[in-house]
């Protein structure tokens, strides 16, 4: 054989894995973007569920819905002023 034939085949090989190795490459930065996609996905369904969330814990932190509760599930009164009392600073002395 002579030289320029294997340096033809030499050539020719180099060129095909070069061509195999762009087609991975390409293959891979599919599939990290499909992950990148799906990942950013995901981000929006968790900052979703967590604005949802807030808004529940608010619904049910209220002042009147703890009021409700209190009243309706624990049988709880409001207080008449007579049954009120003050702590100031002088009973803690004694």
């Amino acid at each position: 054989m002579s030289r320029v034939l294997i340096l033809q085949i030499l050539l020719a090989a180099l060129v095909f894995a070069s061509a195999v190795g762009v087609v991975v490459a390409r293959h891979e930065a599919r599939q990290v973007f499909i992950e990148h996609q799906a990942a950013l996905s995901e981000r929006d369904a968790l900052n979703l569920e967590w604005t949802q969330l807030q808004l529940e814990q608010a619904t049910w932190a209220t002042q009147a819905r703890i009021e409700t509760a209190a009243r309706e599930r624990l049988g709880m009164i409001k207080p008449g002023p007579e049954h009120i009392v003050y702590v100031g600073e002088a009973s803690w002395e004694r």
